[in-house]
């Protein structure tokens, strides 16, 4: 089990520091909810699941829908058929 929470962290680790040199906003908010969930696991092998609900539910859910949706206001999630209009 001590294997299990070492790679977890290393993945904590990773996903920390990829946040911060990701370019796009996108990427930095799936990179996001991908450390929420890893922390709601190990708040599981602590033996918190009241933590680790929380954090999934707040961290990666509600968190990463209002990222989203400020995305789309500020008009950074731009699709394809918009894109192609925008050429034109």
């Amino acid at each position: 089990m001590n294997v299990f929470t070492y790679i977890l962290m290393g993945f904590l680790v990773i996903c920390a520091i990829s946040v911060t040199f990701s370019k796009k906003l996108l990427n930095s908010i799936l990179i996001f909810m991908s450390y929420s969930l890893i922390m709601s696991i190990i708040w599981m092998l602590l033996e918190s699941p009241d933590l680790a609900i929380t954090e999934a539910a707040v961290g990666a859910g509600v968190t990463s829908v209002l990222f989203f949706v400020t995305l789309k206001k500020i008009h950074a999630m731009v699709g394809e058929e918009e894109k192609d209009e925008e050429k034109k």
